[in-house]
């Protein structure tokens, strides 16, 4: 159960897949709780707009996933930062961008692993492998082959849930977080962080490093206080606050 924080001096920093929703075999089968988007829409006006998505879909996709809610958000690990919800277009990093030869070398290697499945999320590449678990091992070595033969392209491999992402290391979640901390109007208040993956963890210890609360979901991670049981959980936390409680607890 998240920390009992004044709402004024709060900032909540929200992921997305296996922490606000339910994660799906496919990035696209996703399901939306009917309350969530009002929910979410009363929390960040609760909180004068210190609300962000920060998560490793793109921004385009979370604004479709949401609509027509539109939020401050951070995506592909924070090489898109969006500060302004009325813009529509994100601030991104393009010395991120993953090469087109890559991907095609990506997509010829997976086809040696039915069932798994690559996303391009253009500064990201994510493997997905959740209907065959089975291959995880074989594919992580596969994968991790890949990277150092694209070393000189600077890769990283990160592994999540049943996903290995492949990304250039200039960009991961804490430092989207600092740069959502250095702007009105997160400055000055004290940030909250919920996420549920290994992906999450660099979050979960730039708000600790100021002051704040990280939890996780379905599990107690490293760097988190504390933990909610799943996604269920957390969106019956955000109704709570949305319903008009002074302090998120």
């Amino acid at each position: 159960m998240a920390a009992e924080l004044k709402l004024a001096n709060t900032c909540l920093f929200l992921d997305v897949d296996g922490t606000v929703l339910d994660i799906a075999a496919r990035p696209t089968a996703i399901v939306l709780p009917p309350s969530l988007i009002d929910d979410l829409a009363t929390v960040e006006l609760r909180l004068q707009g210190s609300l962000a998505l920060v998560s490793g879909r793109p921004v385009s996709e979370l604004d479709q996933l949401f609509a027509p809610l539109r939020l401050r958000a951070a995506g592909v690990h924070g090489a898109e930062v969006r500060f302004d919800p009325h813009n529509k277009e994100a601030l991104y990093d393009e010395q991120a961008a993953l090469p087109a030869e890559a991907w095609l070398a990506l997509r010829e290697l997976l086809m040696k692993f039915p069932g798994s499945f690559a996303e391009n999320k253009r500064f990201a590449f994510a493997v997905h492998y959740r209907t065959v678990p089975q291959i995880e091992f074989e594919l992580e070595r596969a994968l991790h082959r890949f990277v150092l033969e694209w070393r000189d392209a600077g890769f990283t491999l990160l592994p999540g849930h049943c996903v290995f992402e492949i990304k250039r290391p200039f960009h991961e979640k804490g430092m989207a977080i600092e740069r959502f901390m250095q702007h009105a109007p997160f400055a000055g208040r004290t940030p909250i962080f919920i996420g549920d993956d290994t992906t999450d963890v660099p979050g979960f210890a730039a708000v600790r490093a100021r002051g704040g609360q990280a939890y996780s979901v379905g599990r107690l991670m490293p760097q988190a206080t504390g933990a909610f049981e799943d996604p269920t959980a957390v969106r019956a936390w955000l109704s709570r606050v949305a319903a008009g409680s002074q302090v998120m607890s």
